[in-house]
């Protein structure tokens, strides 16, 4: 229950900035209705966990738990302010959806038309998110939605997919299912308008790092790591500072517009971000806290859709000396970049030219079957006990390193 839980929270935001950016009221309705499935797993769980605890050191244990599903809560109720923004029409500016595309992950829609190469397809086969870049998160079929399909689900004509992951996939996303080229609406050039350009490009910085802030949330708790937990308390007071800068370029953009009401839905998506962010801070409070942690929150981290790793650089390996563009982790693998550990600090969201070197560690959250490539770029092979089935990081030496 924990697992689809955090899954669902997930999508939800996941269905609310895809509504928002494809002004689609019928997306936004299933926010909600995925809020109500949630609310029922959260009332179960925590039935759960007062029954499960029959001693002073199962009530300690169960409250982290209880302390996890309060967050993914406030990220589902996040989820559901950002829908309400289209279907309470409260008004979005062009400028924001155009600028949405440039987020560092975006949300996307496309149609699977027959005859195309997505038609008749398991996933499994086809691998989108090691082949493109982009992982489905739900699938619309009619009337009826297809939350967190697998391997052994098959596309059909006129299946409606909702992916998430890199924007440069896109192009050869919508090639493989056969739809039209999709360009992002371009704008004008309007110097009367900057401070709205200031507020959007502020709305934008917000979704990025908040969601880094949940990636890095929920990578703290995986791993008990302190480090991580700090960098998520840091990317919280960023949130903070730039909602306070959000509402000073809305107020200055109200002034020159016709129709300011218009302006509402820029502060309404500041606040849901900003709530993003307080919820993975919540998230990591039990690790800087030291509290101690039920078992089951490992185990539930390590069965969701996209599984977070951790790995070394070794000397020679192929992303040894590898110069970073963007998330995307390896060739081929289908993983993001969370952050890089070197020196023992934590370098997350890396910009600009950053090179990867032998004795990095990357953290990197993709699918489970992108693992073992991704091991093997940076130089081990994964190897898993039949008996635990606890998988160990092998080097593959240095003449092996680069095959």
């Amino acid at each position: 229950m924990l697992t689809e839980a955090k899954d669902t929270s997930e999508l939800m935001v996941d269905l609310g900035y895809a509504a928002l950016f494809f002004a689609d009221e019928r997306m936004a309705d299933e926010v909600r209705a995925l809020e109500e499935r949630l609310n029922e797993l959260v009332h179960e769980m925590r039935e759960v966990c007062v029954l499960a605890a029959r001693s002073k050191h199962d009530a300690a244990q169960m409250s982290s738990v209880l302390h996890v599903v309060s967050a993914i809560e406030r990220l589902a109720n996040a989820a559901v302010d950002i829908s309400r923004i289209v279907t309470h029409r409260l008004g979005i500016p062009a400028a924001l959806v155009a600028d949405l595309a440039e987020a560092e992950e975006v949300s996307h829609r496309v149609r699977v038309r027959e005859g195309s190469r997505l038609a008749g397809r398991r996933l499994d086969e086809l691998d989108l998110p090691m082949d493109v870049g982009m992982r489905i998160v739900a699938i619309r079929r009619g009337r009826d939605w297809l939350i967190d399909p697998d391997g052994e689900d098959v596309l059909l004509p006129d299946d409606v997919l909702i992916l998430r992951g890199a924007r440069d996939g896109i192009a050869e996303l919508r090639e493989l299912a056969g739809a039209p080229e999709w360009r992002r609406a371009e704008l004008d050039e309007n110097p009367a308008i900057s401070d709205l350009d200031r507020a959007v490009d502020v709305l934008v910085e917000m979704k990025n790092v908040s969601d880094a802030a949940v990636g890095l949330a929920y990578s703290a708790l995986l791993f008990d790591d302190q480090g991580l937990a700090a960098e998520v308390s840091q990317l919280e007071d960023r949130l903070d500072e730039m909602r306070e800068q959000l509402e000073l370029w809305v107020l200055r953009a109200s002034a020159t517009t016709v129709d300011p009401s218009q302006l509402r839905g820029l502060l309404h998506l500041g606040g849901a971000a900003e709530e993003i962010g307080d919820a993975a801070q919540q998230l990591v409070w039990l690790v800087e806290q030291e509290e101690e942690m039920h078992p089951i929150l490992a185990v539930a981290l390590g069965e969701t859709d996209d599984v977070v790793v951790r790995y070394p650089i070794a000397a020679g390996a192929p992303l040894d000396g590898c110069e970073l563009r963007g998330k995307t982790l390896g060739a081929d693998t289908g993983f993001q970049l969370l952050a890089i550990r070197r020196g023992g600090t934590y370098l997350y969201r890396p910009r600009g030219r950053v090179v990867l070197r032998a004795g990095d560690e990357v953290l990197a959250t993709g699918p489970w079957e992108g693992r073992a490539e991704l091991a093997r770029q940076c130089g081990y092979r994964l190897v898993e006990d039949d008996d635990t089935g606890e998988v160990e990081l092998v080097p593959v030496g240095a003449s092996g390193a680069g095959r």
